[in-house]
């Protein structure tokens, strides 16, 4: 004859029916335990790995659909850019304008990216933190776990392979505290960093959604800035026959000289488009009265809005970057440095600080791709390190007008950026042939730059 059992407290069934609801078990989080056994892990026979599933079959008509709505969008953006591109026709200011729009757009979505990409990279290190923490104490866990599988008097379910599965287990159990107080201290603890391991994997999934979001914007941006440069230089060209052999006189001449004070000289003397926007410079570079950030604003203008030597505090650096060298800084060589380097993101776009002429466009010695600009009064602006250059020697260019694009690594010469393998831009100053700090000129911040 079988004993009669007692009847259970009220208390004690509640208890246990609270208990035996936890999704409770032993811990895998990330990597923490190996969730497959030694035969799951065994590769499938060739056979079976030469056919091709269903799934697959599937997955690659999606791959081909997404591939023809690419370039069916692709598409469209072309005739969009040649429809927009024949309503500006041959009006230059409508022109200038929508490339000063352009160009801060894309310059605007290359600051927001570069932003992006280093939160992700702070948000990678805390993920990578609390990974470590938690696989420092995986006994622990397993051992807070395994004890409250105790408590609930069950099988272990199937193994929790998301840390949401176990910061729940773990939240349910710290509402038990009063019948497992020994557990609730160290529940808690594991909750927490549990909880800060979701949040921050939910962070970096924001962060790459948007930042892709803006990878896909940036590359549209891109091809119609490409194509209002393309058509500038295009009208450019039809307006001077001999563009081209200037440029190739200009280039021959640069190989003749040594110094960047005698390549301008040379210039200005002996190239005859150069020669005529230096003359320009002399005749409109320096206009009078006080300065007015608004004349900026006006694309139709052929000289400076306002002359050089009142657009103190007022300039945008060229190009969006981090300073790596400061004028009058050692230059490593016994020298100091005449100009500023600006470490940069591959490909960036690279647009005037200034209005001025352009009296030089190629390539000269350690400088990589060189571009000049009178900006009249008898001051120079060189910037250097480019890959590609986009304006013509002889060119007004207005400030903020994009003039060239950043390659992938460095241009210039290592005296220059020291130990860098990105990009590197180099800007210099020069008034009446001698170099001149820039500090002055750059806007002391960002939301008071001034653009055309």
């Amino acid at each position: 004859m079988q004993r009669a059992r007692p009847f259970a407290s009220h208390h004690d069934t509640a208890r246990r029916g609270a208990v035996a609801s936890l999704p409770l078990s032993f811990l895998l989080l990330s990597g923490l335990i190996n969730p497959l056994p030694a035969a799951a892990q065994t590769p499938a026979p060739a056979s079976q790995t030469a056919a091709v599933s269903p799934d697959a079959i599937k997955q690659r008509e999606q791959e081909l659909e997404a591939a023809r709505v690419e370039q069916s969008r692709a598409a469209e953006t072309q005739a969009k850019l040649k429809a927009d591109i024949a309503a500006i026709g041959q009006d230059r200011s409508k022109l200038t304008q929508q490339l000063i729009d352009s160009a801060a757009q894309v310059r605007e979505l290359e600051g927001r990216m570069a932003d992006a990409e280093t939160r992700l990279h702070s948000l990678d290190g805390r993920e990578q933190q609390i990974r470590g923490s938690l696989d420092s104490r995986r006994s622990e866990i397993v051992e807070v776990l395994a004890a409250l599988q105790r408590a609930g008097r069950r099988a272990p379910p199937a193994l929790l392979v998301r840390p949401e599965d176990a910061l729940q287990s773990l939240r349910t159990a710290i509402l038990l505290g009063a019948v497992v107080p020994e557990l609730r201290t160290r529940a808690e603890r594991l909750a927490g960093e549990l909880g800060d391991l979701v949040a921050v994997r939910k962070s970096i999934a924001s962060e790459r959604d948007q930042l892709a979001s803006d990878r896909d914007k940036l590359k549209n941006d891109q091809t119609r800035l490409a194509a209002l440069i393309d058509e500038r230089q295009r009208q450019q060209a039809t307006m001077e026959k001999d563009m081209e052999a200037e440029s190739a006189r200009a280039i021959t001449l640069a190989k003749q000289v040594d110094s960047l004070q005698g390549l301008i000289a040379k210039m200005e003397q002996e190239v005859k488009a150069a020669a005529k926007a230096a003359a320009s410079a002399n005749q409109q570079g320096t206009p009078g009265g006080a300065p007015d950030p608004a004349a900026l604003k006006n694309p139709k203008r052929t000289s400076p809005a306002i002359a050089f030597a009142s657009t103190k505090g007022l300039l945008a650096f060229p190009v969006n970057g981090t300073k790596i060298r400061e004028y009058g800084s050692s230059d490593g060589a016994g020298g100091v440095e005449k100009g500023i380097s600006l470490a940069t993101r591959p490909g960036a776009q690279v647009t005037t600080p200034c209005d001025g002429w352009v009296v030089y466009a190629g390539p000269f010695r350690s400088y990589g791709q060189l571009l000049i600009l009178n900006a009249g009064g008898g001051y120079h602006v060189l910037i250097a390190g480019m890959e590609r250059i986009s304006v013509n020697i002889g060119q007004f260019v207005l400030t903020g007008e994009p003039v060239a694009t950043m390659g992938t690594t460095s241009q210039v010469a290592s005296i220059f950026a020291p130990n860098v393998s990105q990009p590197v831009l180099y800007v210099e100053f020069r008034k009446d042939g001698t170099p001149i700090d820039p500090g002055p000129w750059w806007v002391a911040k960002e939301g008071e730059k001034v653009r055309g």
